[in-house]
């Protein structure tokens, strides 16, 4: 029977979807964090669940075939990437047999051969094209980074490899000027202070959007600092937004333009789209384009198809789409997005498009009762994948084809699995890795009526 501080010699035999390396004492499962399949380690157990264990290493005995030395200084502490000390192509593996393992799970009919190998990256660094640090002070000195694994206490770091070089510098440059103007970091606990975090957006052209959270809108020096973040190289417009609620969401709902437009401009094919603070775009530019373009192919569309884009977003997808198809649909919930997205399509010269701003699950239906029909679905909904209307409507519409874009296995073969229950038959899935040295994959599935 396991206890508290029991020290065991244990087999790493897989790791779960957390990053967690999985061993069996006496077959009850043991999660140990920092470990890889392959790995012998004797380890201390440190909680006991009805379920599950949880151990830290105390030392590795025999490392895996697969371990490697991590290049990141902070992977120790960050809790932003969970496999640095695994080889790349083992980790485009893994995150295959995670597709498979949760499809597998949900009692999706398929065979395996249908989940082809994961796409991953030729450089598989300085790949983010938006980052979201947390700022704080610690003895009186500025801390600015990622948090801690499983913890909001912040990790100073001075270099990020997942996140440009001109953001590093950005990183350090704000650092100094707080200091320099003697703006205080929020603290959590006392309700003090004003900087809460800062989130970097930057394009292919290497131009950044710097976002400033504060609690409040005015604050000592603001002038000053906006004046000297304006000659930082790379920084073309700064946006301060304004959280001053209670809550770890790490921005509120104002954005107060302070240089520049308050956008940036990416694109993806020859394809230019419009981003706001707020607004969602895939944030790893390479993979996308590998993405969007396995979803177009796989949604195979015609001059006389019909499309919905569920989940919009500022209309990626859809504008893609809509240079194959008669005419696209997208819905979207953030209504910023749509602002954006009928601008994308402005300015890229489309005009078969028609976005809707609301709840998928209530403007889908609303469509069908029209007589509003789809031949093709596109959807890339949330981590928490497609709420139950929206299944049903599909359902319902019957579409002769699905592509489910998806962030989240295990919600997708939920959703699969409902999908194949209504008539439907997995056809293809291609995972990506959208998300290199972490455990998270990317997903595209296409789908049609059996």
């Amino acid at each position: 029977m396991l206890e508290k501080g029991l020290v065991k010699v244990v087999e790493i035999i897989d790791i779960n979807h957390t990053g967690q390396g999985v061993a069996k004492i006496n077959n009850f499962v043991v999660f140990v964090s920092g470990t890889i399949s392959g790995d012998k380690v004797k380890i201390k157990i440190t909680d006991i669940k009805k379920n599950y264990a949880t151990g830290e290493i105390l030392s590795i005995i025999k490392p895996s075939e697969f371990r490697t030395a991590s290049p990141c200084t902070y992977f120790q502490q960050c809790g932003g990437c969970q496999l640095m000390h695994m080889d790349y192509k083992e980790q485009l593996k893994y995150k295959r047999n995670r597709v498979i393992s949760e499809l597998r799970r949900a009692r999706v009919n398929f065979h395996e051969e249908t989940v082809n190998k994961t796409i991953g990256m030729e450089d598989p660094y300085r790949y983010r094209n938006k980052t979201t640090f947390s700022v704080t002070e610690k003895n009186n000195e500025i801390q600015i980074g990622p948090y801690e694994q499983g913890t909001y206490n912040t990790v100073d770091i001075s270099s990020c490899l997942i996140q440009s070089k001109a953001a590093d510098e950005a990183v350090t440059s704000f650092k100094n000027l707080m200091k320099k103007y003697n703006i205080r970091a929020y603290d959590m606990k006392t309700k003090k202070g004003i900087v809460r975090n800062i989130v970097i957006r930057n394009n292919r052209k290497g131009e950044l959007m710097l976002i400033i959270v504060t609690t409040s809108e005015s604050f000592q020096n603001k002038e000053l600092l906006v004046n000297e973040l304006s000659f930082i190289p790379n920084i073309t417009t700064i946006v301060q937004n304004i959280n001053n609620k209670n809550t770890n969401l790490s921005m509120g709902i104002k954005n107060i333009t302070l240089y520049g437009e308050g956008t940036i401009t990416d694109t993806i094919d020859d394809l230019s789209f419009t981003i706001s603070p707020e607004t969602f775009f895939q944030i790893n530019p390479i993979q996308t384009e590998k993405l969007y373009q396995t979803a177009i192919e796989y949604a195979h569309l015609d001059k006389d198809d019909i499309c919905f884009d569920l989940y919009c977003g500022i209309g990626t997808i859809s504008l893609m789409a809509a240079k194959k198809a008669k005419k696209v649909f997208g819905i979207e919930i953030v209504n910023r997005s749509i602002i954006n997205a009928r601008e994308n399509a402005k300015k890229n010269n489309i005009s078969n498009l028609e976005f809707y701003a609301g709840k998928a699950e209530e403007l889908l239906p609303q469509l069908n009762k029209q007589n509003i029909k789809a031949d093709v679905i596109i959807l890339d909904p949330p981590r928490k994948g497609c709420e139950k209307e929206v299944i049903d409507t599909i359902i319902s519409m019957s579409p002769k084809r699905l592509v489910y874009v998806s962030c989240n296995p295990s919600t997708l073969a939920r959703d699969i699995k409902l999908l194949e229950s209504g008539g439907y038959m997995l056809k293809k899935v291609q995972p990506l890795d959208q998300f290199p040295w972490t455990v998270h994959v990317e997903t595209v599935c296409l789908m049609s009526r059996k």
